[in-house]
């Protein structure tokens, strides 16, 4: 415990010299100022980002699901139809030169439909379970919106595997933590530096 409060994190909560705490003080003033002139607009892209991803469903990002004509599985035709159906509509009413390979297939039991959405496009598709009939082809702006906000758009345009979303939000990851202990630090010790200042005037 000793050697916890003398060279680990706690040694800045119980510190009671003033030339030492005004030292860390500005040492964190100082990463705080660096992290957020280097990083500032990534951190603005993510809280806008964020913002639009947490008000999709209002903003008219994300399509509204339809409703098929029935919500029994055992009316429903095999997947592997609406598949084919579905690249089928995709190249027909969209662009016959946009790829065909799926990145989910999305199932809604309660409306009876299926959505299917795509690897290297941001198209999408909405087919009635029983009938195959296209419902709605949207333009998944709210795809995008998350790949930028996560990273995975640099992997699309580096054609790196997740790489690039890696690092990415381990920098911003690592660098949010380090804005939010100095920011703390720099309300929190600018108030301990004050009170052992009294206590060493008193003493």
């Amino acid at each position: 415990m000793k050697g916890l409060l003398k060279n680990g994190p706690l040694y800045l909560f119980f510190m009671t010299n003033t030339k030492q705490q005004a030292k860390w003080i500005r040492g964190f003033r100082w990463l705080h100022r660096k992290i957020a002139i280097f990083l500032f607009i990534f951190f603005f892209i993510i809280s806008i980002t964020g913002f639009l991803l947490g008000w999709k469903k209002k903003t008219g990002l994300l399509a509204p699901t339809q409703k098929g004509v029935s919500t029994n599985p055992g009316d429903w035709l095999s997947l592997d139809s609406l598949s084919k159906l579905a690249v089928h509509y995709l190249h027909d009413s969209v662009d016959p030169n946009l790829s065909k390979e799926l990145d989910r297939i999305d199932i809604r039991p309660s409306k009876g439909i299926v959505k299917f959405v795509f690897v290297d496009h941001y198209w999408g598709l909405q087919v009635d379970c029983t009938t195959g009939k296209l419902l709605l082809i949207e333009k998944r702006n709210s795809d995008l919106i998350e790949d930028i906000h996560d990273g995975t758009i640099l992997d699309k345009l580096c054609g790196t595997d997740e790489k690039s979303m890696l690092g990415y939000t381990t920098v911003m990851g690592i660098s949010l933590f380090m804005l939010t202990i100095t920011g703390f630090w720099l309300w929190y010790g600018p108030k301990r530096l004050r009170k052992n200042k009294k206590k060493e005037n008193k003493d």
